[in-house]
């Protein structure tokens, strides 16, 4: 076949010409033959057992192997089952082709002949089958080999395997049956069925319904918990694999078994001072099986999965893991670093946007009678004086975590922010015990600031900017702190806010000592300050009063947002300091208002340099990187021990000087990029604005404004007017240039960040968007007149048309009384002739009579006639203006007449034939 062909011609191709591989080719080639047409047994198993050796030692050996080998081995796996030793060498063989050899030679791109072998054995669904029936032999060995050959099929060809045994009658089942065989075997399962589940969503049910959870958990309480060895480990692995982003197992495990079993994997056994390296990553990861109950899934529906999740921190919470998690995070100062950050960040998982759970954690204490103090303080004293940087971003997710959409907290910590004396600030360290939560936070915000160390200061400003996030009150608050100075003879108490100023330009100044970089880590104490005081001041009108009360304030920001030395960041951030200082800018005192502000930012910085500060720090590595909360890495055994040995960012080490510091990351996550996102649109809207309309409230009195001596009143007064209108033209002028300006600006400034059209056209469209609204409102009042005028001209038209009705059937009326007189002249003329005829009596003058009687009847029509039509004259002219009008208004003004006066023809014809 084309493929066993091409193996056999991959001899050469990678380890040379054809005669390199010749004597492996032949070897294996006759070893094969032994064994498929030997007539001995015992011939046959030493073939095997030969083939087996050289195969495990000889890459070429394993090359040949796959072209030739496997469809007699797997020939002898099927029919041959009778003969355990000859089994057993068949299968040891197989797992010697599938496992790589590595003798450091060769190029990095090398083919690799154990995983072309692997795609070759998996390729049939059958040779699948025929392994897991192996399962079922009493032997030992084949049970044992046969878990191994599957475990190298695994790690080589995983999806392939996982459809081939998802297609297998009761495959699953074979394998979960191992985990009741005798410890070896049990163990060998256990790290096949953890590669199995592996993003396998089909597989993790049907292991969890064929019982997974009991026999997992069985295990763990049989190996010692914590305090057991790998197989522990591996155990979770599997238990974490099941419930990784697969909701319906986790209610599963919750409803059934609880999570009871689990939990007790957390409580400390045996030595509590004793961390051995595998009771750490047994620990870890009890630990992440904790943070995948408490953290949704990637695709999960939003509210099936918030529910899922409120139910499980519900639950763990009423079985005390919360005790545990702070004696692990907390409490065990002894435990390793790598354990007590992980249970911190399951405490702030575990609090996240849930009240109840909030409120527990606000109300543990911790300690022994007489020395016990709240949860927050204690770990509040983990963030202050920790040497771990993971930990101090571990413990500050706490506080992130418990602020967050939680105003009555936030309140009842910025409610215990209280000054202490000066004495009591400069206690020994150890005395913080017996401070109140916001004592100590406030300790720390002024502590070491002698020595020119912030890096206590700026862990508890970064505390202190979650407790007066998006929360008015706690920021008017905490406005109102005064602290006392250094020594008391140098100056009267100043804000805190001040203090913060004042420590951001200490940061600035310590950055380069005797031309080596500051060793407290610098790198980050200026971005935190300016976090804090962005948090502060956004939405806040007062705290921006406050801010402006000092002067230098103004002038440093503007030093500092173009300090060249300066990272992006930092200039970035005091940028969006400056725009809330117009922002939030309610004052219309001399020197602090809006205006004053745009003006000195334009005079010192440039507005088009201005705005270029955002666009470099939208695109800085820490604000493109910027994503919501991502699922942790797994622990797996071949990142276990790394991940249990966390090496902390060595502050000195110029290396990480950079954007990518872990404690940036964790500073500017995607909540904060956000507010400052939103805040640079709002500010370059506002800035535009003030700086292209002029300063209210300016007045000026130019000399020309006085009356010269001998100038009469009437000369004044038309000076007074010229000198008026001229000083219009110019301020329409400048105006006009002033709004150009800024649009230029705008557009200059915003023309290189991610989206262009939306930044650099801001002014321009709004202006043109205002243009429009107002046309669009004086057609829509013309439209609703000109709607007004045509219902009352319809209404008019329609008054006339029953009118000139009336008219029309009046009209009749009389036409039908003029005939009826005719009907009657012309009866009486026969009467007169049948007289005349008769002759016999003497008549009156009949002539005469009706000469008398037509003449009064046609003076009597003709005076109605004339009447009405002088009527109808008056309403001709009115109805020829309507229709003037309504022509004006697009209506058809003969489909409105149509119809009118068309009955009047016949009378009118029979009234011209009377005549």
């Amino acid at each position: 076949m084309d493929l066993v062909s091409g193996y056999k011609g991959m001899v050469g191709l990678v380890f040379g010409n054809e005669n390199s591989g010749s004597s492996e080719d032949s070897y294996v080639e006759r070893l094969l033959d032994r064994i498929s047409n030997g007539a001995l047994a015992e011939d046959r198993r030493t073939a095997v057992a030969e083939l087996q050796s050289v195969v495990a030692e000889s890459r070429a050996a394993q090359l040949a192997f796959g072209a030739m080998g496997f469809p007699i081995l797997m020939g002898v796996l099927k029919e041959e089952r009778d003969d355990v030793e000859m089994v057993r060498g068949a299968l040891e063989t197989l797992v010697s082709a599938l496992t790589p050899i590595d003798h450091g030679k060769g190029p990095k791109n090398e083919v690799q002949p154990a995983l072309m072998n692997t795609d070759l054995l998996s390729r049939e669904a059958e040779n699948i089958s025929l392994l897991l029936s192996l399962l079922t032999e009493e032997d030992f060995y084949i049970r044992y080999y046969t878990l191994q050959l599957l475990t190298a099929l695994l790690t080589n060809s995983p999806n392939r395997l996982q459809e081939a045994i998802l297609t297998i009658p009761r495959g699953i089942t074979r394998l979960m049956d191992m985990l009741m065989d005798r410890e070896v075997i049990r163990n060998e399962a256990l790290l096949l069925l953890t590669y199995l589940t592996r993003e396998a969503e089909e597989i993790q049910k049907i292991l969890v319904f064929e019982g997974a959870f009991e026999k997992i958990f069985s295990i763990i309480k049989e190996e010692g918990g914590s305090e057991g060895g790998v197989v522990v480990q591996d155990c979770l692995e599997l238990l974490n694999n099941l419930l990784r982003n697969n909701a319906s197992n986790q209610i599963l495990l919750r409803e059934t078994m609880g999570f009871d079993p689990l939990i007790s994997i957390l409580k400390l056994r045996g030595s509590t001072y004793s961390f051995t390296q595998q009771k750490t990553i047994n620990l870890l990861s009890a630990l992440e099986t904790i943070n995948l109950l408490l953290m949704g899934g990637p695709e999960a529906e939003s509210t099936k999965d918030a529910n899922r999740l409120l139910t499980n921190k519900t639950v763990l919470v009423q079985k005390k893991v919360l005790d545990h998690l702070l004696m692990l995070g907390v409490e065990s100062q002894w435990a390793p670093v790598a354990v007590r950050c992980a249970a911190l960040q399951c405490i702030g998982d575990l609090i996240a946007g849930y009240p109840k759970n909030l409120d527990a954690l606000a109300s543990k204490v911790l300690g022994e009678e007489p020395h016990v103090e709240p949860a927050l303080n204690s770990i509040l004293r983990i963030i202050l004086r920790t040497s771990s940087v993971q930990e101090f971003i571990a413990a500050d997710y706490v506080f992130k975590c418990f602020c967050e959409k939680n105003s009555d907290g936030q309140t009842v910590l910025a409610s215990t922010l209280i000054p202490q004396p000066h004495l009591m600030t400069h206690a020994p360290l150890e005395e913080d015990v017996n401070m109140s939560f916001g004592s100590m936070l406030l300790r720390g915000l002024t502590m070491n600031e002698n020595d020119g160390d912030l890096e206590t200061c700026c862990r508890a400003a970064s505390v202190l900017s979650y407790i007066l996030k998006n929360n008015i009150q706690c920021k008017e608050r905490v406005l109102r702190i005064e602290l006392e100075a250094p020594m008391p003879s140098l100056g009267a108490p100043e804000p805190l806010m001040h203090r913060m100023v004042k420590y951001l330009a200490l940061a600035s100044s310590m950055k380069s000592k005797d031309g080596k970089s500051s060793p407290t880590g610098n790198l980050y104490v200026q971005p935190i300050i300016l976090k804090l005081l962005v948090t502060w001041l956004a939405d806040c009108p007062n705290a921006v009063h406050c801010f402006l009360d000092s002067r230098p304030h103004l002038t440093y920001l503007l030093e500092l947002v173009s300090n060249p030395s300066a990272t992006v960041c930092i200039r970035g951030l005091t940028a969006v300091l400056l725009g809330e200082c117009v922002l939030y800018n309610k004052s219309s005192e001399s020197g602090k208002d809006a205006f004053t502000i745009v003006d000195s930012i334009s005079q010192k910085v440039g507005l088009t340099s201005y705005f270029l500060k955002f666009d470099e720090m939208q695109k800085s590595f820490l604000f493109s990187s910027a994503k919501p909360a991502q699922p942790r890495k797994a622990l797996t055994r071949s990142n276990a021990a790394s991940m249990a040995e966390i090496e902390d960012v060595e502050e000195n080490d110029s290396s990480n000087h950079n954007e990518d510091h872990p404690i940036l990351i964790s500073t500017f996550d995607a909540q904060f990029v956000n507010l400052v996102k939103k805040l640079e649109l709002d500010i370059r809207e506002n800035i535009i604005e003030v700086y292209s309309q002029p300063k209210s409230k300016v007045a000026v009195v130019p000399a020309e404004l006085e009356q010269k001596s001998g100038e009469s009143d009437g000369d004044y007064i038309k000076r007074l007017k010229s000198f008026v209108e001229k000083q219009c033209s110019e301020i329409q002028d400048l105006l006009g240039r002033n709004a150009n300006l800024a649009e230029d600006l705008a557009k200059t400034g915003g023309g290189s960040i991610s989206q262009p059209e939306q930044r650099a056209g801001g002014a321009s469209e709004r202006v043109q968007v205002e243009t429009l609204r107002r046309d669009l409102q004086e057609a829509s009042q013309r439209l609703e007149m000109l709607k007004t005028e045509k219902a009352k001209v319809e209404s008019e038209a329609s008054m006339y048309q029953n009118l000139a009705g009336k008219m029309e059937s009046d009209l009749q009326s009389l036409s039908d009384a003029y005939n009826s007189l005719e009907q009657a002249n012309y009866h009486l003329e026969k009467e007169v002739k049948a007289l005349k005829s008769g002759g016999a009596t003497p008549s009156p003058d009949i002539e005469a009579i009706k000469a008398e009687a037509r003449e009064e009847a046609q003076k009597e029509s003709e005076a109605e006639l004339n009447d009405l039509l002088v009527c109808l004259g008056q309403e001709q002219s009115k109805v020829e203006k309507l229709s003037a009008r309504l022509l004006e208004l697009g209506e058809d003004v003969d489909k409105l007449l149509e119809g009118i006066g068309d009955d009047m023809g016949l009378p009118e014809d029979s009234e011209d034939e009377e005549d």
